[in-house]
């Protein structure tokens, strides 16, 4: 994972090791290193905020003769990494859940995302995750556009032993998320976890369709899954979505075959949003929470 982000981290500590730290020889070191970051899929403004920063940190400071040039570098783009990751509030699901449901209401969430980011099966993990952490669970089929949409998430739920709460094609999306959350209410049901049809950001019908269940239900929390393989797509999706529906986290999916790594940092930033799990392989297990510790030692390792 990560390859091509690791090697643009690793390039810049060997040039900075190979260079003194004066401003021509920082420039055109940072200029190699910002195209390696765009070539990550590390979005535009995210590669600005961090060449900035990183500059402003090395030019016109000295560097002591038993300091290594190539750790002080790191631990300066260490330093703004994290700080690029907690301008983004935290969100710890599980325990959001619990206080709802010592409310004795049912926590709703809506995902929501673009065709082909494992949405579907992103919500399949999610539910299992809850299952093994105690809850009880139930699936709203609001994705009553995409062909097999229905089918997909009812064999899901069959495997893992939930009910799912569906109608016909065509149906409206709102209309079965507010039955599955009644349905909810009626059994003490703890989580409610909504699929939604995969749209393209651009699409104004399905955006006020997304607007429209989020009227009716009132999520206590939406999610936006991203594909960490579209790269910078995901970013500009996230930025769209972002701006149509103000979701409150992100799932990145197929973090084990992402080889750039930019994608994580890239929304984070342009959204302000946390990333909350990371999908890393085919099963239901396959869904790690996200910490940033974890990932920046990926970088550097």
């Amino acid at each position: 994972m990560f390859d091509k982000l690791r090697s643009a981290i690793k390039n810049l500590n060997k040039a900075i090791t190979e260079r003194t730290l004066d401003e021509k020889e920082v420039s055109k070191i940072l200029w190699d290193f910002k195209i390696a970051l765009m070539e990550s899929d590390v979005a535009y403004e995210v590669v600005e905020e961090l060449v900035s920063k990183l500059k402003s940190e090395i030019v016109g400071n000295k560097i002591h003769r038993f300091m290594n040039p190539s750790d002080y570098i790191k631990e300066r783009l260490i330093n703004i990494i994290k700080y690029i990751f907690s301008e983004a509030k935290q969100l710890n699901v599980l325990e959001m859940i619990k206080e709802k449901r010592a409310m004795g209401e049912p926590f709703i969430i809506l995902f929501l995302g673009v065709n082909g980011t494992g949405k579907t099966t992103t919500i399949a993990k999610f539910a299992n995750l809850l299952k093994k952490s105690g809850f009880s669970v139930i699936l709203a089929c609001s994705d009553t556009h995409r062909a097999g949409a229905i089918e997909q998430l009812t064999e899901h739920a069959e495997r893992l032993s939930l009910k799912v709460i569906s109608q016909k094609y065509g149906a409206d999306p709102a209309a079965v998320a507010r039955d599955a959350v009644l349905h909810a209410k009626s059994k003490r049901i703890d989580v409610v976890l909504i699929d939604t049809a995969g749209r393209m950001q651009t699409s104004k019908n399905l955006m006020e369709e997304m607007a429209k269940i989020t009227r009716v239900v009132n999520p206590d929390l939406k999610i936006f899954v991203g594909d960490a393989l579209a790269g910078n797509d995901a970013v500009s999706q996230a930025k769209e979505f972002q701006e149509f529906t103000n979701f409150d986290a992100a799932i990145l999916t197929k973090v084990d075959a992402d080889v750039k790594g930019g994608a994580a940092l890239s929304i984070v930033y342009t959204t302000g949003r946390p990333i909350i799990y990371l999908g890393t392989g085919q099963s239901y297990d396959d869904l790690a929470k996200f910490n940033v510790d974890s990932y920046i030692s990926s970088l550097f390792e």
